[in-house]
């Protein structure tokens, strides 16, 4: 017999694998319904129970699905005992248990005998589940996991089976008839088959033969269960805000706070920006308001410093007084990650300092402990941290309201002890009124709640966005968050989404939250007693630096003794680096030593100095210094720089400010491979929980905003595109919208202009467009994710969670601040810039290939700066791969300038940036006595000498504000940061003390006004000459390294670029510039980076290869020790086969590895034999034999190693792959071209064709109206098939130096797809035309490319040119030029004219001879004779 049954449950359990036996975790059975049918499918009794909850109650979440109330379950229910024995009784007949999803309903069953005290029943019967991947595959419903089908619910496999759906889903009495019927329909259409169940012949037959199509309905009676709960229960008095008016009686007039709002901090869950949200708390006069972002803290910074910036431009009493709290997800254990647990989501509020600790601690807990899908911590830890906090119960989704509606009345009230136990009467019962059906249910028993326990009340309205206006905003971005479109129906289950009910979720002003709890006034009252507990408490401290350990053998004389310590290794430092150090020298090294003591940082000094002293003990290479601190004797003593600021004329007070000393920043560039290395020095000496790197903030701009909002609102991809290219390059919506045109226009380029103004006026329409735009203005600057900064790292004196909340990133093994780069100084932490700079590990490699080729050791501090062969580069503009000078503009103006002085390059550095770039040709034409050198005040040329006349650098106006108009050191420091930073009010209060000033020293008020203007147009774009000076160091170390050792340096530059494939394919190109071969790999010369063979010429990295790993490349070296390889057989003998495997052995051979080791070409190596066995395979496996046998013989005394020598397969005979196909296979492996170009044999029909490169076409816009030609290989081809039936194509064309993806359609498609042959040579010509016009809307479209002709690239020269020219020089023509012409005639006969232009011997004389009877065909082949006999030539 069969017995089929259904249960009906007050919820869900927590763990879907929890054994029986944890009765907390299985919901109870509320309803257990059940069909016995015999053995061909006869119904033989039907029973369906409501059990009486006699010790617990059903929640309403629970009776929202299946209609049953606890009242009506009370008032029809049996005693669940008395359902047990009825179900039991029935149960011994039957042999098989059938349901759907029924592992659910057995286990439901199985905790209510447990509770019972009966052993399992179900033990002995046969299962058989309507819910598995047979009913998925039937109903093949998509979206199920790794790519299968989704289990089909009863309601989809009701449908499917029978087109009809069935009222009653979630009555188990009505399920089970369904599931019933399914389950004979399935067998009956031999879904079910006898490996199924034994029995199943017998019932097949029978329902086929009794039912000639589908299993019909049994004509049972269901009852209504929600009717019957909706007839017990009273109408509701309770108010609802949508009937609630303005005209309503207000009873209470206390200013409201809000206490719960998320800010943009809640990654994709609200739209609120923090500067809105205190803007919103003035407008309504409100004197406090919280920030309780999800489960983070990472708004809590920029939260306080909002409100104090608010303060401190308002009266006393208007201020704001930030509540700093967080949302914090509270589950069961927060180490149990063996289920999903979210936990419940529960505000906390710090009300002082030791709360908001003790609030990082355990929001950073919930991060690097207890994060699995969302950070967590459990109520041990709420315990541990309860101090200073004050806790809401939270919205629907904390754990009592949870509770009410998905658990049970008395679990919730239970909870509520727990926390009213540990927080006393800081815990607060929290009450919201969104609208929604929920709320009232919950409150009513909160408000029960209040009463029994004498726990407060609190009025919130968890506020998700700032006006009511932005619920549409706010519902595409968690569209977003679970890219979802927003035409998805808001729900739970299949097909819906996740969704706000209503537009109740903002920011509510004081007026609106006392009419919606006109009848509750207490709980707006209680708000204040709330905001009266919390302290003002500042965020902002003095960094704390970690501490330094002093050496144990110096003895200070003072307990000042980090001051002491740092003044002795300074001057020990000052006195190796200086030949003596005189009076003037020491009092600037007191100065500086007297200003770092006074900003109370000398640890600072010590800290960065043992970190440097440390990574160049480890080899690793440190930069000479960044950005101001190279001002700095002490640094340059120390050693943390190494540029001689007195050489150089830099200014301390560029670094420390003496009269405003702030913390100093020094940022360190370390080579990019030992930058990991100083990291690890740093968490080994100061310990891991004391080190952190700073997190990013990945916020959605401008773009990305149009095209997420445009993809939830299912704006066409097009369209989006269109409104998404609208917004210019680093420009916010929020800029465009807040401007006018004429501010839009002064800031903007014209066509960035125009798109901004097309932007504004589609805004204004009432379309999707439209509406995309305006909705992605509200979710622009929204955090999207987080990420690491690249190169902050934090150090703290103690535990990190002391000082700021932590989290993980997945970037990183270190914890990240949950505070980001702007704030965290401020937040007292100590930051510190570890850079990797590619150019330090670029000069460490050079150094390293010098000496192993030259076997000379460079040191590149100690190098010349006036070296001949470095300058002349420079003056050459060679400078490809040279640190900061490689652009096509500097390499002109360094060809104008002639560099002959270091100065020059400093100067250069700081002029080549947009404002002085302008200034350029008249340094250049100063600096070439072309221009006169002229300066307003005679005594300006002792700091304007070097750069010819010109401000060049702020230190430059530093310094003459001092000697011109007596300024401080201090105020010299701070008209720099005025006109750097355009500080308009502070150069107000500056300008009369120079003008003053200047007038005391004898100036005139003319020429001082003229100086004042100049230096205001200009100092705004003066560099920091410290930054030039070091950079420029960089660059000059570089440069001479290519100037004399050419080959190692680009080998290097190779090296440091092979993950970019275009660039090394560009330095490669350089390379031929040069005169330097790169060379394939080679098994014999290559490492894992580029090097220099002994001929002069750069090898390929092995490690450049794909499919060639490190550990590969390792294993190669290694053994090509002892001596090189001489055949594949000999390196598979010796090289560890574990580590270079048949990948790299392929990838090897593809890229012509072991070209010169073997005479065998490369098809040779994939030739298959009579079994597929590729002779690589068989070169391995000989190899392994080899080994094996080696091994066997080392270990065993007695074995003959006669038996090492064996016969070495060999090489099968067969066809050679094509030039090709071998350079295609070569590409693969290498990403670029190394042994030739496909286009070789075509190189001077490409030259002469193509009028523009492929690069070209990425911007169609110049090119409208123009005719365009492009020669080049076709790669892969794609044939589509339009929705309108016509064919267009996809495919790929390559030339030299690209490949771009082309699309041809039309008629244009029609005539010429017979070219579209992947590795077809190819010359196209084609017209650009402009983009099509929108006829409603005006606008323009993208440019669009009109084919006018495809013709074979081989016979491009013939078709194409008219003539050739053959130049030919009287003086060096010989007799037998003239058979070799006449040859040429002859073998090349054509159409084509030729013609000889003889030039005389130096005397001018010119002939051009036309032979009006001989004519070529002009060829490749033509053009290569021609060449390799030294002939120039001319095509048009």
């Amino acid at each position: 017999m069969f017995l089929i049954f259904d249960t009906e449950t007050t919820g869900l359990p927590k763990k879907w694998n929890a054994p029986i036996s944890d009765s907390a975790n299985w919901p109870r059975c509320i309803q257990l319904a059940w069909q016995l049918h015999d053995n061909n499918g006869k119904l033989i009794n039907n029973n369906s129970c409501l059990i009486n909850p006699n010790d617990f109650d059903i929640p309403y979440e629970s009776e929202k699905v299946h209609g049953i109330s606890t009242a009506l379950a009370k008032k029809n229910g049996l005693d669940l005992n008395e359902v047990i024995e009825l179900f039991l009784n029935d149960l011994e007949k039957a042999k098989y248990l059938v349901g759907h999803n029924v592992k659910f309903d057995i286990n439901i069953i199985g905790a209510e005998l447990y509770r019972l005290g009966i052993s399992s029943q179900f033990n002995d019967l046969h299962v058989i589940d309507t819910c598995t991947e047979l009913t998925a595959n039937l109903c093949k419903i998509k979206g199920g996991r790794a790519g299968k089908f989704k289990f089909p619910t009863l309601i989809e496999l009701y449908d499917f089976l029978f087109k009809e759906s069935f009222d009653q889903a979630h009555n188990a009495s009505a399920d089970v008839e369904a599931t019933s019927r399914s389950f004979f329909e399935i067998v009956r259409s031999d879904v079910l088959s006898k490996k199924d169940f034994e029995d199943f012949n017998q019932l097949n037959n029978y329902l086929k033969s009794n039912y000639s199509s589908k299993i019909s309905l049994y004509g049972l009676d269901h009852v209504n269960l929600k009717q019957e709960s909706s007839k017990l229960k009273q109408v509701s008095t309770n108010k609802n805000i949508e009937i609630l008016n303005s005209n309503d009686k207000v009873i209470n007039k206390n200013p409201f706070v809000h206490l719960h709002n998320n800010s943009q901090f809640s990654v994709l869950q609200s739209t609120s920006r923090i500067s809105e949200l205190v803007k919103k708390t003035a407008e309504f006069n409100m004197p406090a308001v919280a920030l309780t972002d999800k489960a983070n803290m990472m708004g809590a910074f920029h939260f306080y410093r909002a409100v104090k910036n608010f303060n401190d431009d308002k009266n006393q009493s208007n201020k704001i007084k930030p509540i700093i709290g967080c949302e914090l997800n509270i589950c069961e254990n927060h180490n149990d990650k063996t289920h999903r647990d979210d936990g419940y989501q529960t505000v906390f509020l710090a009300k002082n300092k030791t709360g908001y600790q003790n609030l990082i601690k355990m929001c950073s807990l919930g991060y690097t402990d207890g994060f699995y899908y969302v950070p967590r911590i459990d109520k041990e830890i709420v315990e541990k941290y309860s101090e200073g906090l004050i806790v809401l119960s939270g919205d629907k989704y904390g754990e009592i309201s949870n509770k009410i509606l998905n658990v049970g009345e008395k679990q919730a009230e239970e909870a509520l002890k727990w926390w009213k136990s540990i927080f006393k009467n800081d815990y607060y019962l929290e009450i919201n009124r969104h609208g929604e059906e929920e709320d009232e249910i919950i409150n009513q028993l909160l408000i029960s709640f209040s009463k029994n326990h004498d726990i407060k009340l609190i009025a919130t309205n968890t506020s998700k966005y700032i006006s009511k206006e932005d619920a549409n905003a706010h519902d595409i971005l968690l569209c977003v968050k679970d890219g979802e479109k927003q035409s998805t129906p808001i729900g739970k289950g299949r097909s819906f989404r996740y969704g706000l009910k209503n537009q109740e979720y903002y920011f509510k002003s004081s007026e609106e939250m006392n009419i919606l709890f006109n009848d509750i006034p207490e709980a707006v009252n209680n708000i204040n007693e709330v905001v009266e507990k919390i302290e003002f408490y500042d965020l902002k401290r003095d960094v704390l630096l970690p501490k330094f350990t002093i050496p144990n053998d110096f003895k200070p004389k003072t307990d000042e003794i980090e001051n002491e310590y740092l003044r002795y290794i300074t001057y020990l430092g000052a006195n190796e680096r200086y030949n003596e150090i005189d009076k003037s020298l020491e009092e600037k090294i007191d100065f500086e030593l007297s200003v770092i003591k006074n900003s109370g940082y000398p640890g600072y000094f010590l800290i960065v100095q043992d970190l440097i002293n440390a990574a160049r003990e480890m080899g690793v290479s440190v930069g000479p210094g960044r950005g101001s601190v190279a001002g700095s004797i002490v640094a340059f003593s120390l050693g943390i720089t190494k540029v001689d600021p007195i050489k150089y004329d830099l200014l301390f007070e560029r670094f420390l400010n003496p009269d405003r000393v702030s913390m100093p920043d020094i940022d360190i560039d370390f080579d990019d491979e030992g930058r990991s290395k100083v990291i690890d020095y740093v968490i080994e000496k100061y310990g891991s929980k004391q080190v952190a790197q700073i997190i990013t903030y990945g916020k959605m701009a401008a773009k990305s905003s149009i095209r997420d909002t445009a993809r939830v609102l299912d704006l066409s991809l097009g369209d989006a595109d269109f409104l998404a290219k609208l917004v210019p390059n680093n420009t916010r919506l929020s800029d465009i919208f807040g401007s006018d045109k004429k501010k839009l226009s002064s800031d903007l380029r014209s066509d960035d202009y125009s798109n901004a103004i097309e932007l504004k006026n589609l805004s204004e329409g009432d379309g999707l467009q439209a509406e995309t735009i305006n909705q992605a203005r509200v979710i622009e600057g929204s955090l999207r994710n987080v990420g690491v900064h690249a190169c902050g790292i934090i150090i703290t004196p103690d535990d990190l969670t002391q000082f700021v909340p932590i989290a993980t990133a997945k970037d990183s093994k270190l914890a990240v601040t949950q505070y980001d780069n702007s704030v965290v100084e401020s937040a007292g932490l100590l930051k510190m810039d570890f850079l990797g700079l590619k150019t330090l590990t670029l000069i460490k490699d050079t150094i390293k290939l010098v000496k192993y080729r030259h076997k000379i050791d460079i040191n590149i501090d100690d190098i010349p700066l006036d070296d001949k062969k470095t300058y002349e580069l420079f003056q050459r503009g060679d400078t490809v791969g040279i640190f900061q000078y490689e652009s096509l503009g500097m390499q002109k103006y360094l060809r104008d300038l002639k560099p002959t002085i270091f100065e020059d390059l400093i100067a250069m550095n700081a002029l080549y940036r947009p404002g002085p770039l302008e200034y350029i040709p008249s340094f250049v034409r100063r600096k070439n006595g072309l221009e006169k050198i002229q300066y307003d005040i005679p005594e300006m040329e002792d700091f304007l000498k070097e750069t010819y006349g010109i401000t060049v650098y702020q230190e430059q106006v530093m310094q003459l504000s001092q000697k011109l108009a007596n300024f401080s050191k201090g105020d010299a420091d701070l008209l720099r940061k005025a006109m750097g930073k355009k500080i308009f009010s502070l150069l107000e209060k500056l300008k009369p003390k120079f003008i003053n000033g200047g007038i005391s020293n004898g100036y005139e008020d003319e020429i001082l006004e003229k100086i004042w203007k100049d230096w205001e147009a200009f100092a705004s774009y003066a560099f920091n000459k410290s930054h030039s000076t070091c950079y420029a160091l960089i660059a000059y170390q570089t440069a001479y390294l290519k100037a004399h050792y050419p080959a190692e340096y680009m080998a290097a530059v190779l090296s440091n670029n092979m993950n970019d494939i275009k660039q090394v394919s560009f330095f490669m190109e350089e390379c031929k510039h040069m005169s330097i071969n790169v060379l394939g790999p080679d098994i014999n010369e290559s490492f894992y980076k580029f090097t220099v063979n002994d001929n002069n010429a750069i090898r390929f990295g092995m490690g450049a290869v794909k499919g060639v790993g490190e550990s590969a490349v390792s294993a190669i070296i290694e053994s090509r020790k002892e001596s090189k390889y001489k055949s594949i057989f000999d390196f598979a003998k010796r090289v560890d086969l574990r580590s270079a495997n048949k990948k790299a052995f392929d990838s090897l051979v593809l890229a012509g590895a072991f070209d010169s080791i073997d005479s065998a070409h490369r098809a040779q190596y994939f030739f298959e034999n009579e079994t597929g066995q590729t002779f690589i395979e068989k070169a391995i496996r000989f190899g392994s034999k080899y080994q094996e046998k080696k091994n066997s013989a080392q270990t065993n005394l007695f074995a003959d190693f006669g038996e090492l020598n064996l016969v070495e397969p060999e090489f099968p005979e067969c066809e050679n792959w094509s030039k090709l196909n071998q350079l295609k296979k070569e590409k693969d492996v290498i990403g670029i071209y190394i042994s030739g170009h496909p286009l070789d044999d075509y190189m001077d029909s490409v030259k002469f064709f193509s009028n523009i490169k492929l690069n070209d076409l990425k911007d169609l816009k110049p090119l409208v109206d123009k005719e365009v030609r492009l020669a080049g290989i076709i790669g892969e081809v794609e044939h589509k098939i339009s929705k309108n039936g016509k064919g267009w194509a996809t495919f790929i064309l390559e030339d030299y130096y690209e490949s771009y993806e082309l699309r041809i359609f039309g008629e244009d498609y029609l005539k010429f797809k017979h070219f579209l042959i992947e590795n077809n040579f190819i010359c196209i010509k084609m017209f650009v035309k402009e983009g099509w016009k929108d006829r409603e809307s005006g606008r323009v479209g993208d440019p669009r490319i009109q084919y006018l002709s495809f013709q074979q690239l081989q016979d491009s020269l013939s078709n194409n040119v008219k003539r050739i020219l053959i130049k030919l020089e009287a003086h060096l023509f010989e007799e037998n030029h003239i058979s070799f012409f006449k040859e040429i005639l002859k073998k090349h006969k054509g159409d084509q004219d030729i013609i000889f232009n003889v030039l005389g011997n130096g005397d001018g004389l010119k002939l051009n001879l036309l032979s009006p009877k001989h004519k070529v065909k002009i060829s490749e082949k033509l053009l290569k004779t021609l060449k390799q006999n030294k002939f120039d030539f001319i095509l048009n």
